[in-house]
């Protein structure tokens, strides 16, 4: 039966979106079929979608690296027919097809079941960006941060890893300042539990390579000045989960915070993270996150959308959760 999906193709070194009718045959390699109810749009999204960056490495795909869904066909022995799941990552949108589309094949090595806790557009609404978040704090708590420890700084606030991060900490006990260029999302922030929100401007300037000490963890998807800002500023013993690259790849830091501080910067992958980590974090998620506070994240397009939110998820305009119904 034909479906739905989002495919990009490369022309004339521009991406071009569409949206076709695929027949199953079409699908990759897989041992695991899965009606796709929701995916999600982020950052790497965008960078796919506009070619900002090159993501895919096969064309024609069909992107996006998240979906939710229910198994319709497997010969995996993990899965069950009906069973609900969730895909994060792995080689989705770059040489396999993605979750932008009403079916999936994929390899049942990159699936896990949902927490009874969350729905299908629940899981979504967490996606990569949220599952990141909860990565970055095991990474904190490895460290032996603790609400006791300090303040914690999130950087990239208002988007979707920082507002859920927040989420978070706060039901977990930690005092967050929250970091946004967008200080009209201040009330959004405070609601989802920051005691404190500052101008992204104070951090994203060249600094000093070690300033008085402020934060005991920092979860960061800034990158560049904005981060090595945090590392200078954090406590001694601190810890930095740093997962973004928002302002730029480099770091422009030293090594002093870390030897004079006995700091740790920990980088989070979550495209790649091996299966016992995912449903660790997952499992975490499903104790640790109000959704309620989940709820205030989140807002729901159609797959005929996705193409025109992109731009604005690059450009730092998009509050929290992007959820793709994709049978709308």
């Amino acid at each position: 039966m034909a479906f739905k999906a989002l495919l990009s193709s490369q022309v004339e070194g521009l991406i071009e979106n569409k949206i076709v009718l695929l027949e199953e045959e079409q699908l990759m390699q897989g041992d695991v079929t899965v009606s796709i109810e929701y995916s999600t749009v982020n950052y790497k999204d965008a960078l796919a979608l506009t070619g900002r960056s090159p993501i895919i490495r096969s064309f024609p795909m069909i992107p996006g690296i998240d979906f939710a869904g229910t198994v319709i066909q497997t010969s995996h022995s993990k899965f069950n027919i009906g069973d609900k799941v969730i895909a994060n990552g792995f080689e989705l949108s770059q040489t396999h097809y993605g979750g932008f589309a009403q079916k999936a094949r994929v390899n049942g090595d990159w699936l896990i079941k949902i927490p009874s806790k969350f729905s299908t557009k629940d899981a979504m609404a967490i996606g990569t960006a949220g599952y990141t978040a909860m990565l970055a704090i095991l990474a904190l708590e490895h460290g032996h941060v603790s609400p006791n420890s300090g303040d914690i700084l999130v950087t990239g606030a208002s988007g979707g890893a920082g507002s859920i991060a927040i989420a978070l900490l706060t039901e977990l006990g930690f005092r967050v300042i929250a970091s946004t260029g967008r200080m009209e999302e201040t009330t959004y922030l405070k609601k989802l539990g920051a005691v404190e929100v500052i101008n992204r401007q104070t951090l994203s300037q060249p600094g000093a390579p070690i300033s008085k000490p402020r934060f005991a963890g920092v979860i960061d998807s800034v990158g560049s000045h904005t981060l090595a800002n945090a590392i200078a500023q954090t406590n001694y013993g601190g810890v930095i989960a740093a997962f973004g690259l928002a302002q730029g790849m480099d770091l422009p830091s030293s090594v002093l915070p870390f030897i004079l501080r006995n700091v740790t910067l920990s980088g989070i992958d979550s495209v790649n993270a091996p299966i016992a980590i995912r449903e660790k974090a997952w499992a975490r998620l499903a104790q640790d996150l109000d959704l309620n506070k989940l709820a205030l994240t989140t807002k729901t397009i159609g797959l005929s959308e996705v193409t025109t939110i992109a731009p604005e998820i690059l450009n730092g305009q998009i509050r929290g959760r992007t959820v793709v119904d994709v049978n709308l």
